[in-house]
């Protein structure tokens, strides 16, 4: 899977580097993240700050636009167990290492708002949980995950500022220790970028 998404993402921005309304350049910003658990056995902790770090282009046709993005994404998230468990009470923080690629979809409004919603694709890097011990060893984290994200953004100039919210489709992992989890990402995604051309 992880083959596709990067050949899709080399795919789009040849596409874009033909367009005659083209443009590149980087990106960071914050996100508060919050983990969520399709269990009434799982309680998540509150959400936590990260960041993000990478590219984007543009790719603009008459009032609608593409934007391709290519991101080191660094996020966080906490959560405990209840009911009958092994592990109640137990505080578990995960750490996200990922290259997420998200492909913005939209339309402008006065030349300066952009409203635009699209899908994300996140790869695994090096993503780990700890409990109080130490590092929990016996975590299987997917290589790979699918979201959506949607917003708004502004153009002023060469610089871009885009709000968002993500919310995960697929399960970060399967299960955590011998309990079976459903966990999703959701984050609020602050970011700016420069337009080099």
């Amino acid at each position: 899977m992880r083959k596709t998404i990067l050949l899709i993402t080399l795919l789009t921005l040849a596409y874009a580097s033909q367009a005659q309304k083209f443009g590149i350049g980087p990106k960071v910003g914050l996100s508060q993240t919050e983990l969520d658990f399709k269990n009434n056995s799982v309680e998540s902790g509150s959400g936590e700050f990260g960041y993000h770090v990478g590219l984007f282009a543009r790719i603009d046709a008459g009032g609608f636009f593409v934007q391709p993005e290519l991101l080191y994404t660094q996020t966080s998230g906490s959560f405990t167990f209840s009911g009958a468990n092994p592990d109640e009470g137990t505080r578990f923080d995960a750490n996200f290492n990922r290259l997420d690629i998200p492909v913005m979809l939209g339309f402008k409004m006065f030349k300066l708002l952009r409203i635009q919603a699209g899908p994300i694709a996140s790869i695994d890097i090096n993503s780990t949980l700890d409990d109080p011990v130490g590092e929990v060893s016996d975590v299987d984290f997917n290589q790979a995950t699918i979201g959506y994200q949607a917003g708004i953004g502004l153009d002023i100039g060469n610089l871009i500022i885009d709000a968002k919210y993500e919310g995960g489709l697929s399960k970060v992992t399967e299960n955590v220790r011998s309990f079976s989890t459903d966990n999703r990402i959701n984050q609020w995604i602050l970011s700016v970028g420069f337009r080099i051309f």
